[in-house]
Order: C-alpha cells, then structure tokens, then sequence
C-alpha cells in the first residue's frame, strides 16, 4: 500500500547516494522505495535503463533492476546497515555514517557498499573478473544486433573503478510503498517483466560481510 508522510520522509532521508562508474552510459530510469512494516529497512528498487550483458538473448527486456536495502535505527532513524544485490549474492557492511553510498559497476550495475572491501567478493563475481569478461566475452557484439549499447569496456582496470559520479535518489523517488511483498508496486511502476530480484536481504540468499 502507498507509505503514509512518515514513511516517505524516512525514505527520502535514507536514500542512498549512489557513485556510478565514470564511463556508465545508461540512465537510472525508476526508483521504488519499500518500507518494510515490522523491520526496520528501506529497500531501493533500482531500475536501469538495460545491461550491458545478454542484449542479445532472444525476448531481453531492456531493464535491470537493483537493489540497495538500508537499515536504521528505531529512535534516531540514522542508517546502522546497508546491504546490496551483487549477481545473486547479498553484500553487508554496518553503516555508522550519516548518508549511505553505493558505488554502481559499469554495464551490469551490481550494487557496493562504498568502501567494500573488493577481496571480498565472491569467486568469479570479483570486480577483476568482471572486468575481464567485458573484453572476452561476445556479449556487447551480439547485443548491438537488438539494440544500441557499448561495444566494450575499452579502457583500464583503474578506469573500470573509477565511481566518480554522483547520482542523489532521494529526488528520484517514482513512489515509495509499505509492504512486505511489494510486487504489485514493482509492476505498476516497472512494468510486469522486471528481474524479480529479492525483496530482502534475510530471504534465503547468500551474504557476502566486507567491511572495511
């Protein structure tokens, strides 16, 4: 259901402030924040425009959505916790800081913790990796065939972690809703063929701790 005042104040407070890579071409398109009803986290439904990977697969909808949850304390409402959507793993780090800050991978648009430790991130998911298959694989060939996207990740490994601009979601807030299940406000806002992705961080997924 539509979140009362509160609880949209709260969402817009809590918004993370995301550092996308400086080469990123596609556009942050919708944002859906949820409140959970008993818990005290915030989850930001991320929908970018498309992903850099799998154009070419026969019926891609060119969407790809993310997801950044923040927890928060029940009296001074400041972040305690964040955790992120990281190709099927889920990232933690506390969070004693005042704003919470992601940084956003190139092309794909896994979700880090600002300040993550990298070494930390899962065998053949580490931003190494990654960075590798943006110039081994076919994929950004073959996905120029559907429709317009990169050609390649063609420049260096340092330049691939360059997270040097800052994109505010607390402006960009297409609605924010209060539920634990919150498809019906994903769909109505994304559209019926979205990733689908956790609603979570405690639902049966893998966690991944990286504190700095």
């Amino acid at each position: 259901m539509a979140a009362a005042e509160p609880d949209v104040r709260l969402a817009q407070a809590l918004a993370p402030l995301l550092h996308r890579q400086r080469d990123e071409t596609f556009d942050l398109s919708r944002v859906v924040a949820v409140v959970h009803p008993t818990r005290r986290v915030i989850a930001y439904h991320l929908l970018w425009r498309d992903d850099a990977h799998g154009a070419w697969i026969p019926w891609t909808i060119p969407t790809d959505e993310e997801i950044v949850w923040v927890g928060y304390d029940s009296t001074t409402h400041a972040p305690t916790d964040v955790w992120t959507y990281w190709h099927g793993a889920i990232l933690h780090m506390p969070w004693p800081r005042a704003r919470v800050e992601v940084d956003v991978q190139w092309g794909k648009h896994g979700s880090l913790p600002r300040g993550y430790r990298v070494s930390s991130l899962p065998a053949l998911r580490t931003m190494n990796a990654f960075y590798v298959y943006a110039w081994l694989l076919p994929d950004f060939w073959l996905g120029n065939i559907n429709r317009k996207g990169p050609w390649c990740f063609c420049r260096g490994y340092r330049r691939y972690r360059d997270f040097s601009r800052p994109l505010p979601v607390d402006d960009r807030l297409d609605a924010v809703v209060r539920a634990v299940d919150p498809r019906a406000s994903l769909r109505a806002v994304f559209g019926r063929v979205y990733s689908e992705k956790p609603w979570w961080p405690w639902v049966g997924w893998q966690e991944v701790k990286g504190a700095t």
